[in-house]
């Protein structure tokens, strides 16, 4: 039986910088948090057919690990995977909370196609994984590469390892559920015109704990405001030095 562990991310700010297509581009710190994970585990199994089981709200094809599976798949172009997945599956132990701007999905997605490339000796180069990652979901290479802390910019694509003082953190999920492409869609609409491209470039230059003892919640992180137009409740868990996690509905604190 192979398990890893599956950690959950922050994103110490989230400045929106601009536009391409549909997408948009950003300039954010994503640190991971060793002390929230998920456990994938590949346990043999007589099922001879994929298989994933974890307390997910989705579908097994609409599922992260399942699109990796299938990136990998296609990629490969061997047997190695499926010839695996007939006799093993995927069993997921959930902690993370979903569409909780916590990384979960992604995280697992990412630790997935991490423990087949190893296990399976497929022999696919971390940037040639984060590639195929990228065309899944947009967080997914912060995980393959598997920093601590790094600045991640473009739409998620480029990644660039932070040397930065692991900090102890504390989090909270609200029970309201924040919808990423509609908070992304108010923001394109209501406040895209205020962006501030200068500030997040300060911002890369300095360390967590730097950025989170010196600004508050809204400077931070430009989706809150989206998210608060949706989720007015969200506001009650804006307290003192509390800030808020990519598209929510987390919050965290440095403690």
């Amino acid at each position: 039986m192979v398990n890893r562990k599956s950690y959950a991310k922050v994103n110490i700010f989230l400045k929106i910088v601009g536009k391409r297509g549909n997408y948009h581009e950003i300039i954010s710190r994503f640190v991971k948090v060793k002390s929230l994970f998920d456990v994938i585990e590949f346990v043999p199994s007589s099922e001879k057919s994929f298989t994933l089981e974890g307390d997910f709200s989705c579908s097994t094809e609409s599922n992260i690990i399942y699109k990796s599976y299938k990136a990998l798949l296609n990629h490969t172009k061997s047997n190695k995977l499926q010839e695996y997945f007939t006799n093993h599956k995927v069993v997921v132990t959930k902690s993370i909370a979903e569409s909780a701007g916590l990384g979960g999905g992604s995280s697992n997605g990412a630790t997935f196609m991490l423990m087949c490339n190893d296990e399976l000796s497929l022999g696919i180069d971390i940037d040639t994984l984060a590639l195929i990652g990228a065309k899944i979901g947009a967080d997914l290479p912060f995980f393959i590469y598997d920093y601590d802390s790094a600045n991640v910019s473009g739409i998620g694509e480029i990644v660039k390892e932070y040397k930065d003082d692991m900090l102890k953190l504390e989090i909270i999920t609200p029970q309201i559920e924040c919808n990423t492409a509609m908070i992304y869609s108010i923001f394109r609409d209501r406040f895209y015109q205020n962006i501030d491209k200068k500030e997040a470039l300060k911002l890369q230059n300095l360390s967590s704990k730097e950025i989170l003892n010196n600004y508050k919640i809204e400077s931070l992180n430009d989706l809150y405001q989206s998210a608060l137009f949706i989720e007015p409740k969200l506001s009650q868990y804006a307290k003192d030095k509390w800030f808020f996690s990519g598209s929510g509905s987390s919050f965290f604190k440095k403690i």
